[in-house]
């Protein structure tokens, strides 16, 4: 955890722009479970008009429409915080319109290319048709997730570069291309996942935990893995 709190800090990236589809339960869940586990947080709301804090532990992004999306993604890059605590090892988590802006690249609404924050060798701009509707992935066995399930709307397509690595293999639905879904490089992780993201896949929430604490125990099944089953199910 960091080196300056006994906490885990969890850290909200802003939320009045990029928080379109009820990503607040990914922060929720996370909190939930490391509390569990006896492992105590602390959550830092970070809005667009606030300085990025460096000394967090898991930081949090989610979707938002296509001006928030180019908003938030100029005021990180100016501010720079974010880039800093991933070069320290903080883990991240970005979600739809997050995981573009975290890139090299996104597309504008007219598909112009924009900068992004570049903490992920991915570059994204808009396909000819819009995603909508359940995903099911297979995740990268070295993560040790299994399968992911998410309900997707974007027409974004991304182009995964050679230090990232495809996060998932499609099952159901389209991701980045069709054939893959979202991509990691290190601790920095982005989907086009919502559902949200953590609350239907309780094994990427406890992920994102053992990059920052190590080992952590189980826990025995509950809504959330119930949740989890039902929504494969469904899509399946």
């Amino acid at each position: 955890m960091s080196d300056t709190s006994s906490r885990l800090r969890i850290v909200w990236i802003y939320p009045d722009l990029l928080s379109t589809y009820g990503d607040r339960g990914n922060v929720l869940i996370l909190r939930r479970r490391a509390e569990l586990r006896g492992i105590a947080t602390e959550i830092v709301h970070v809005h667009s008009s606030d300085a990025v804090p460096v000394e967090g532990d898991i930081y949090l992004l989610g979707g938002g429409e296509d001006r928030p999306q180019i908003l938030a993604a100029e005021r990180l890059r100016a501010d720079g915080g974010l880039k800093r605590a991933a070069e320290r090892g903080a883990a991240v988590l970005a979600i739809c319109a997050g995981y573009q802006i975290i890139g090299e690249s996104y597309g504008d609404d007219a598909d112009n290319p924009l900068p992004g924050v570049g903490i992920l060798d991915v570059r994204s701009g808009r396909g000819e048709t819009r995603a909508v509707g359940e995903i099911v992935a297979d995740v990268d066995p070295n993560l040790g997730v299994g399968r992911i399930t998410g309900f997707e709307n974007h027409q974004g397509r991304t182009a995964i570069g050679p230090n990232a690595v495809p996060l998932s293999r499609t099952v159901r639905g389209i991701g980045n291309d069709g054939q893959t879904e979202g991509a990691y490089q290190g601790q920095v992780l982005g989907t086009y996942l919502h559902g949200p993201a953590l609350p239907r896949n309780p094994e990427l929430a406890d992920l994102l935990l053992r990059w920052r604490v190590g080992a952590i125990p189980p826990l025995p099944p509950s809504w959330g893995e119930r949740l989890h089953e039902e929504r494969l199910a469904a899509a399946l």
